[in-house]
C-alpha cells in the first residue's frame, strides 16, 4: 500500500497494489503493521456499510468529545466524492477541506482522523460504502455542519437541486454556529 498525506496533515489516501490476472484481482485492504507504520496505532473497533443511490450525500457528519472517531473508508461498489473538513479550531487548516474520488475502480482508502467532519456524495447509479471507526456510534455525541455551508467552500459536482440527503442533514448548523473541537 502506498500512504499519501494529503494538504491536511494526519488526513491520508491510501492506494493499494492491486494484482490482476484472468481470474480477477487481489488486494490486502487492511494491514496493521503498515497502517501503524505510516499513520499511527488506531485500534479500528467496527466495519460499517452503507447502500445509496444517485446524489444522495450523506454528511457532514462528526461524533463530540472523547467519543469522536477516526475513519478508513473505501467504496465496494460504483463511485463517490468522498469529504474531511477540518474542524479543528486551533488547527491551521481549520474550515479546509479534503476531496477524495473512491471507487470500486481505483479501489482507494481515505483516512479521516478524529477532529475532523465527513461526508460523501454517490456519483454512480449506485453505491456500496464502508468504513472503519476507532469509537462505537453514539447518539449523544452527534453533530454535523452543513453539507452547503458557502464558507467550506465546497464544489459538490451535482446540482444541488439533485442531491437527496436526511432532514436532519439539511438542518445542519453552519461551521460558524457547529461545535468544533479545540
Amino acid at each position: 500500500m502506498e500512504f499519501k498525506e494529503t494538504e491536511i496533515r494526519g488526513v491520508y489516501v491510501i492506494e493499494p497494489r492491486v494484482f490482476n490476472d484472468a481470474r480477477g484481482y487481489f488486494f490486502e485492504a487492511w494491514k496493521r503493521e503498515e497502517f501503524k507504520a505510516n499513520i499511527g496505532d488506531v485500534e479500528f473497533i467496527q466495519d460499517n456499510e452503507s447502500k445509496s443511490s444517485y446524489g444522495v450525500l450523506r454528511g457532514l457528519h462528526y461524533q463530540k468529545g472523547a467519543l469522536s472517531q477516526a475513519k478508513l473508508v473505501r467504496v465496494i461498489k460504483g463511485k463517490v466524492l468522498d469529504v474531511a473538513v477540518d474542524i479543528r479550531k486551533s488547527s491551521p487548516t481549520f474550515g479546509k477541506h479534503v476531496m477524495v474520488e473512491l471507487s470500486d475502480e481505483n479501489k482507494r482508502q481515505f483516512f479521516i482522523p478524529r477532529g475532523f467532519a465527513h461526508g460523501f456524495l454517490v456519483l454512480s447509479e449506485e453505491a456500496i460504502f464502508t468504513y472503519k471507526v476507532d469509537n462505537p456510534y453514539a447518539p449523544q455525541a452527534e453533530a454535523g455542519v452543513r453539507w452547503n455551508d458557502p464558507e467550506l467552500g465546497i464544489e459538490w459536482p451535482i446540482d444541488p437541486k439533485d442531491v437527496l440527503t436526511s432532514e436532519k442533514d439539511l438542518v445542519q448548523p453552519l461551521l460558524r454556529d457547529a461545535e468544533v473541537f479545540e
